[in-house]
């Protein structure tokens, strides 16, 4: 901002109001009739919008302080609404000697009324009457609305007498609470006092309890729509779970309990401290600052922090790269650890309110967790907390400073019990995080309690959110404090780095207990046989604590995890194997997705790495876990298939030869598995569909993809036509399945994913298979368009016949691909390094090609198309996203069947692989990796 900038900043309404109404009465008077004024009134607000934004937002630019700039812009709202009601009155519909019914008032109601408005916010106004509308009220609100709408601005308006408020505002909690934060802007003060004195006696008195149970109910359910959590890597800062609308909420019940904002008020009856409203202060100043520069950012009412705006505001916020951590990441982590206060103060205010009985309590606790009088007298006799109210409390304000190992047993203690923390307690341990010293995190006693925490069997990811909430777990392992609130600049993860580790606990506890039978089946059959658990835990409680530093966070991960586990007690022959599954925790994955897991040399690999079964068994539960802690929608059957067959591809090897069941008798399971799901087919055209598939095939499909896939190949057989195809749709993964049966050649894979490309599809995934008689049954796992099955089915569809005119000759797909030319949403904003590694080490007899590069539509009918214009011979591709990365690997040979050796050869396929990834590629660093 330069100097002149700073002398030219003007302050809120930002215009002058007698200036603008004598500018407005000279366009009056100059023109012929209202009608031919209009249009000059209209262009002069427009200007005074346009330059009262300017102020604004040069305000905001200099200061920073978001608030200040939302309250600027009411108070500019007010002053322009002030100024159209004026001008209507005073040359449109000139008001002469106008009766009681003609008293009317302009009420700013909603989030304007509480005087704070976005860039982009909505203008909600009442026009209030003593009795019903007159003809001369109707004309002027009709003026005021037209103007207001034609200068751009979203308008919500209602025009209702004093009784007609109370009356809805009695039966509609939303119309009640916009009513709630009611404004005066212009017109009849004794007319607007009425109204306030009649809502406070006639619909809010009485009436505390049922209005703070309607907006928690209203909370929840709007998080629960936002999956639950605060720390959603893309956050909406409005709605958003620990966003400004649960601000809004403390404030509405603040204003209907004590008739006043969050303040002295809240103080004296005890429900939030001092520090707390000077917390909430804080958390509202940033996130109104926050919503503030992405309105002005985007032009438009955006709540969303999406990837696209993340680098912009971080730059525009002044963060910069330091320790590791982009300039993003750092303005991310200080969004979250806000939304975190936000939802601190929510919970205290909950408690706080049972405490005092204006809000109902969660019934089901006690049906959980009874606690009868002699538990109370226990915990109270043997314990130095207490319970209150169906909370744990603490007997003293000293017993966190009389002994700190008490701020670790008081979690234990509440997951004992099963019970709510008390708001007190809470709040003592918040003031007490600074006894958590040296000395205690190296307590023997404060370890053991924590350790069997973690390894609990009820639910330690609940026990450890709630001392990640409250601060302990992160000043106790500082590790981890590290990492809490860390998002990671990608679109793969979905959460906070400590909210991911948090479900990948619970994941792992799912499984022991059954939950997750039907998704993961082999981990759950396994896990009663594991010999390490309380390792497992510990494993995946911390295997991405080495996250945000320079080095690899597996290798950072596993030297940490060497470091914290013999504090927590772990033997040393545990902490080797915590190490190991950290140091591992991505391997498997890559192995089943990434790598051809029919080929045997894929299998020794892999196994030379795991080397015993009970690692083995540990590293799938760990990494099963894991992807199903990334996100919904990340984990899908296909990927669960390909672990499975991995493992048990592996076992045999590093169980010596000894496994439980052998190779063999697995294909004969699931081809007894596919004769009994088509029992009602006549067996000739079971056993010919047995017949055109290999071995590998049995293993890496289940029965419900073999049964599909069986009934494809029967009805291109039937109807005796070279192509078939099938769809599959699943709303919760997001993912739309496509197989296609078709005589194999080779540019079919480069063809069909072509296809995919000028259909607009993005794929996620594919899966190639070749059958005994030359066709290929290849599936494509592509990225779900729209809500209803019925129009993605639809699409699917469009995407095969694309593919019949293509085989047909009917079409030309560089032609089709011309016409639909799109991008992935967010992965602009983005960079990844684009690498290629050339390895004739995993394969005897074929290439292996890894490409990796910032994904995007037709990306792999290029690479495929590339590997066919250099004369090779893909046997199979496995293709995996990982957010905006793709990562596709095609295992080829030369057109005579052998490897790529030859240096020069191998050299030319990557310069085209480059040039394919990135075009001419300047600029672009190359990476690349040949053995």
């Amino acid at each position: 901002m330069t100097q002149d900038t700073l002398t030219r900043l003007v302050p809120p309404p930002y215009f002058d109001g007698k200036v603008a109404r004598r500018d407005l009465t000279t366009i009056f008077n100059s023109s012929s009739s209202v009608a031919d004024a209009r249009p000059h009134v209209l262009d002069y607000l427009k200007q005074l919008v346009k330059s009262g934004r300017e102020s604004a937002q040069n305000a905001l630019e200099v200061d920073g302080n978001g608030r200040r700039c939302a309250a600027g812009l009411s108070l500019f709202q007010d002053e322009l609404i002030r100024l159209i009601y004026d001008y209507a009155v005073a040359h449109v519909y000139r008001a002469t000697n106008p009766s009681d019914a003609e008293r009317m008032a302009v009420v700013a109601t909603g989030g304007y009324g509480r005087g704070l408005l976005a860039p982009g916010s909505d203008i909600d106004l009442l026009f209030l009457l003593p009795y019903k509308q007159t003809p001369w009220g109707e004309s002027v609100a009709e003026y005021m609305l037209y103007l207001l709408w034609d200068l751009g601005f979203k308008v919500g308006h209602a025009t209702r007498t004093v009784d007609q408020c109370l009356k809805l505002g009695y039966a509609d909690i939303t119309i009640r609470t916009a009513l709630l934060d009611a404004r005066l802007i212009l017109g009849d003060s004794q007319l607007f006092a009425e109204f306030e004195d009649r809502f406070r006696a006639e619909v809010v008195k009485g009436t505390a309890r049922q209005f703070i149970d309607a907006k928690m109910a209203e909370r929840d359910e709007r998080v629960r729509r936002a999956w639950e959590s605060r720390y959603k890597v893309e956050p909406n800062i409005k709605d958003g779970k620990g966003g400004l609308r649960d601000l809004h909420t403390l404030q509405w019940l603040s204003k209907y309990i004590f008739g006043q904002e969050v303040g002295s008020a809240a103080v004296e009856a005890g429900i939030f401290t001092e520090e707390e409203v000077q917390t909430f202060r804080r958390c509202e100043d940033f996130l109104w600052r926050v919503r503030c520069f992405l309105h002005f950012l985007t032009g438009r009412a955006e709540e969303v922090l999406s990837f696209e705006v993340q680098p912009a505001m971080a730059q525009s916020l002044g963060y910069t790269n330091r320790g590791g951590m982009r300039a993003v990441e750092r303005f991310m982590k200080h969004y979250f650890l806000v939304a975190k206060d936000v939802g601190d103060l929510t919970t205290i205010l909950c408690g706080a309110l049972e405490m005092q009985q204006l809000k109902s309590a969660p019934t089901y606790k006690r049906l959980l967790s009874p606690l009868n009088w002699k538990t109370r007298r226990e915990i109270r006799q043997r314990t130095d907390f207490r319970v209150d109210n169906d909370r744990l409390n603490v007997a003293d304000p000293n017993v966190f400073r009389r002994d700190p190992v008490n701020l670790i047993r008081f979690f234990s203690q509440a997951a004992s019990m099963g019970i709510y923390l008390h708001p007190s307690a809470i709040r003592l341990l918040r003031g007490s995080l600074r006894l958590i010293d040296d000395d205690l995190r190296n307590d023997r006693e404060a370890n053991q309690i924590f350790l069997s925490l973690l390894t609990a069997k009820t639910n330690p990811e609940t026990s450890l959110r709630h001392m990640n909430e409250a601060g302990v777990l992160g000043r106790f392992l500082p590790e981890f404090g590290r990492i809490v609130a860390m998002m990671q600049f990608n679109m793969y993860h979905h959460y906070t780095v400590d909210e991911h580790l948090l479900r990948t606990l619970g994941n792992i506890i799912a499984v022991e207990r059954g939950e997750l039978a039907a998704e993961l089946p082999l981990a759950t059959a396994i896990f009663p046989s594991i010999q390490n658990r309380r390792a497992l835990l510990v494993a995946a409680f911390l295997h991405d604590i080495g996250k945000g530093r320079k080095e690899a966070h597996s290798a950072v991960g596993a030297r940490i995890a060497r470091k914290v586990c013999p504090r927590l007690g772990l033997t040393s022959a545990e902490t080797e194997l915590v190490a190991w599954l950290i140091q591992e925790h991505l391997t498997m994955s890559n192995f089943a997705h990434s790598r051809d897991v029919s080929d045997p040399d894929t299998i020794r690999a892999f196994a030379n790495i795991v080397q015993s079964p009970e690692r083995l068994k540990l590293l799938l539960i760990l990494t099963c876990a894991d992807i199903m802690a990334v996100g919904p929608g990340v984990w899908n059957g296909w990927k669960g298939q390909l672990l499975r067959t991995l493992y048990h591809e592996t076992e045999p090897l590093v169980a010596g030869g000894h496994t439980q069941i052998p190779r063999a008798e697995r294909i004969d399971q699931a081809l007894t598995a596919l004769r009994e799901a088509l029992a009602d087919w006549p067996k000739r055209d079971v056993d010919d569909f047995i017949a055109r598939n290999y071995p590998n095939y049995w293993l890496r499909t289940d029965t419900a993809t073999q049964v599909a896939h069986a009934n494809v190949v029967r009805d291109a057989t039937r109807s005796h036509t070279k192509l078939a195809s099938i769809v599959k749709t699943d709303a919760f993964t997001a993912i739309t399945e496509l197989t296609v049966f078709a005589p194999n050649h080779a540019r079919l894979l480069s063809l069909f994913a072509g296809a995919c490309a000028a259909s607009g599809a993005n794929i996620a995934g594919a899966h190639i298979t070749t059958t005994r008689d030359g066709y290929a049954l290849d599936t494509f796992l592509l990225n779900r368009e729209f809500k209803d099955d019925a129009d993605e089915l639809r699409r699917a569809q469009r995407i095969s016949d694309t593919i019949e005119r293509l085989l047909a000759g009917k079409e030309r797909l560089p032609v089709l691909l011309q016409r639909r030319r799109a991008s992935v949403r967010g992965v602009q904003a983005f960079t990844v390094e684009p690498e290629v590694i050339i390895n004739n080490s995993l394969s005897e007899r074929l290439t292996v090609i890894e490409v990796s590069c910032r994904d995007r539509p037709g990306l792999l009918y290029e690479l495929t198309s590339a590997l066919s214009d250099l004369s090779l011979d893909i046997a199979s591709a496995h293709v995996t996203t990982f957010g905006e990365k793709a990562v596709d690997v095609f295992y080829v040979t030369d057109l005579v069947g052998k490897q790529v050796v030859n240096e020069a050869r191998q050299a030319a396929i990557q310069d085209r692989l480059y040039s394919t990834m990135v075009g001419d590629g300047a600029g672009v660093p190359k990476k690349s990796v040949r053995k």
